[in-house]
């Protein structure tokens, strides 16, 4: 949990920047396979993560509009890219403006729950993970380069000298 504003927007902007890892090693050409129908497509998945960075501040006043709102998946990645980058550092600039060290255990109201100021910049941050190891899982089965984000991937382990562990 959270406490201090700038341990948040230190851990949101590095949490972007593993995000956009991700997001740049989709191409076009594989962003809508569905490899079953239970299953979102990457960028399915990349358009949630990014409407969600509008959508939940929106639904608990850190911000008043959701500009992302009923807006269609952009017909390219690269759009999508752009507009979570642009939407994810609004969001942390809304947060240092707007809050204080003090709206971090202040109860705000949201999906008919009451959650502290941390809890919801928390569960910001954890939902963008839990959809990003998703795509990363999708990425895979369709033979695209997986990034590493909290360590070396697969393919990143020559570069210490070190065969990948299996």
């Amino acid at each position: 949990m959270y406490l201090k504003i700038d341990d948040f927007v230190n851990e949101w902007n590095e949490e972007t920047e593993s995000t956009l890892k991700i997001f740049s090693n989709i191409p076009d050409s594989e962003k809508s396979v569905k490899e079953n129908e239970n299953i979102r497509s990457l960028e399915r998945l990349a358009w949630h993560i990014t409407q969600t960075v509008t959508e939940m501040p929106k639904s608990c006043s850190i911000t008043e509009k959701d500009p992302l709102e009923n807006m269609d998946i952009p017909a390219s990645f690269s759009e999508i890219i752009d507009l979570y980058q642009e939407q994810s550092k609004k969001l942390a600039k809304a947060i240092e403006k707007n809050w204080t060290d003090a709206d971090l255990i202040r109860k705000m109201k949201i999906y008919g729950q009451e959650w502290e100021g941390r809890k919801i910049l928390s569960i910001l941050v954890k939902h963008q993970i839990h959809h990003r190891a998703q795509m990363t899982i999708l990425m895979r089965l369709l033979n695209l380069k997986v990034p590493g984000l909290y360590g070396p991937a697969k393919e990143e382990w020559s570069k210490y000298g070190m065969e990948a562990q299996e």
